[in-house]
């Protein structure tokens, strides 16, 4: 690891420790090393057992700020080709967890940096928002960090999240926005009896038909201008109900929706509650917003991070908001923000990998929004 400008050994180093949420293994301290050698000075926040960081370098503006998480899911399988925390480079592809998702793009992002302090300090501030609880319950980590960032006057003119958005080569899509996404869980009160004796009883769970009929009848919406139409799933129908001749007394039921930016949480939470109600009179409805839908237009920002793109690698990227949330989603509570990293299509899975080339062209692209921010 004694060229920073070569993502490639703080790549190996980050994926040696064995930091699957929430443990850190050292990852941060390896990070944080090399970002002092780099002139940052590196501030460690502990939340609970979650280790984060935030390092920053420079005082005045403009302030660009890269966002990220050490954290990795678990190993899974234990048919990997090759060690999933031994960093093994094996024709010319870096192999192991987290090596897309997303310490590469760690990796990438000091690369971008030290390459470009190799022309002096840079005017503005550069800093880093490093969390390990990116992949686990995402309490303690991001979160926190930008609470104590507003705190301590340290919140960013923009701040860039190095997730692994591109879906088949490097410069494809970037993230300038994410769906919302609401749980909730429905339980229907009705009158328990005999099932020859339906007159007696109440069925809940014919309630509770109708009631999701009628939420699912029809689409959310439309879509907007920057987000595809509001997706409402039922993810599970239960009643508990092991005897065939008794009417239950309650039924369950379990949706999510993945939201656009027409809606809330709490403006969701109510309609589903309104149309309950009309199939009801007696119905308990649990709500539980993970984020909010969120979308930085395109303009200046996301122009200097799709100009770089563009000048490192020939791609147009694709402006996109799908897919699931990521840490983004509180970020935009707080500044603009966009994402931006690997191809993404072993993130997660067994033999986790990114090439090394797409690796080192990522730095490139990295600095050249740096470059441009900073000018």
């Amino acid at each position: 690891m004694s060229d920073l400008t070569d993502p490639l050994g703080l790549a190996q180093a980050l994926i040696s420790c064995n930091s699957v949420t929430p443990a850190d293994g050292g990852s941060l301290s390896v990070l944080s090393e090399a970002l002092e050698r780099l002139g940052f000075t590196v501030t460690r926040l502990k939340y609970g057992e979650i280790d984060n960081i935030f390092a920053r370098l420079g005082t005045e503006g403009p302030h660009l700020c890269f966002a990220g998480h050490t954290d990795v899911v678990p190993v899974g399988g234990a048919n990997w080709r090759f060690d999933p925390f031994g960093a093994t480079v094996h024709d010319g592809v870096l192999y192991g967890r987290g090596a897309c998702d997303m310490k590469g793009a760690i990796a990438a992002f000091v690369a971008g940096v030290a390459q470009h302090l190799k022309d002096g300090k840079p005017k503005g501030s550069i800093s880093f928002l490093i969390t390990g609880d990116e992949e686990g319950p995402a309490v303690d980590g991001t979160v926190k960090v930008l609470e104590w960032m507003k705190s301590n006057d340290q919140i960013p003119d923009f701040c860039l999240v190095g997730e692994p958005t591109c879906p088949v080569k490097l410069g494809d899509m970037v993230k300038i926005g994410r769906r919302g996404s609401v749980n909730m869980k429905i339980e229907i009160f009705g009158t328990q009896g005999h099932v020859a004796y339906p007159h007696r009883a109440d069925n809940p769970v014919h309630r509770l038909i109708r009631a999701v009929s009628a939420l699912t009848a029809a689409p959310v919406d439309a879509g907007t201008d920057w987000f595809e139409p509001s997706s409402l799933q039922i993810t599970s129908m239960d009643v508990g109900n092991t005897a065939t001749n008794v009417i239950p007394a309650s039924a369950r039921a379990a949706l999510n929706i993945r939201f656009n930016d027409k809606h809330s949480g709490k403006s969701l939470t109510e309609w589903v509650r309104a149309t309950i109600a009309q199939h009801a009179e007696r119905f308990d409805l649990e709500s539980s917003t993970s984020g909010e839908s969120f979308v930085t237009k395109p303009g200046p920002l996301v122009d200097i991070l799709r100009g770089a793109i563009v000048d490192a690698t020939g791609v147009e990227p694709k402006l996109d908001t799908g897919g699931g949330t990521s840490d983004a989603r509180f970020i935009a509570n707080y500044c603009p923000v966009a994402e931006f990293g690997l191809v993404g299509a072993t993130m997660h899975q067994t033999d986790e990998r990114v090439p090394v080339a797409e690796m080192r062209d990522l730095a490139r692209i990295y600095r050249g929004v740096i470059a441009s921010f900073l000018a």
